[in-house]
């Protein structure tokens, strides 16, 4: 039987609530589930590699189903490498599906890897990376964004 391998691409700069829900939820449909951590030269981030890693091993240190790798390149030529069938994304709104939707065509049309979509719960729908930074970078309260795992230094 063939092992249902997926990976949740993103950059995690920070883990969110709304990420934590996707892989919590999506663990449960996979065998294993590796988290993605994209590495683009051309972008500028909050938090250091080391740290984005860190807080989502930290997150999932007792989930034996999760692995957390870094890649860089095209997310489908990633799958290819860590022989996985699917990846996961999340949807908080119809501006992501549309946006999701292009990528997962393109992906599909690369390769034979489809895509997983799931909806992030209700309650979570509005958060976002770059919603988390924002809030941090004027000295907001971002605690109630984010997994425990992750804290500014």
């Amino acid at each position: 039987m063939e092992i249902r391998r997926a990976i949740f691409p993103g950059s995690f700069d920070p883990l969110t609530l709304g990420h934590y829900d996707i892989i919590h939820r999506g663990i449960t449909l996979f065998d294993e589930l590796i988290i993605a951590i994209g590495i683009n030269a051309d972008k500028k981030y909050m938090f250091s590699l080391e740290d984005r890693t860190k807080f989502i091993i930290d997150a999932f240190k007792h989930e034996q189903k999760i692995k957390v790798l870094t890649y860089e390149g095209l997310t489908v030529d990633f799958c290819k490498k860590v022989d996985a069938n699917f990846i996961l994304r999340g949807l908080r709104n119809p501006a992501d599906f549309e946006f999701e939707k292009a990528i997962a065509h393109t992906n599909r049309s690369l390769s034979e890897i489809e895509t997983v979509f799931l909806l992030t719960s209700s309650g979570k729908s509005f958060i976002s990376s770059s919603i988390v930074r924002d809030v941090i970078r004027n000295g907001g309260d971002y605690t109630g964004l984010v997994p425990k795992t992750v804290r500014v230094k």
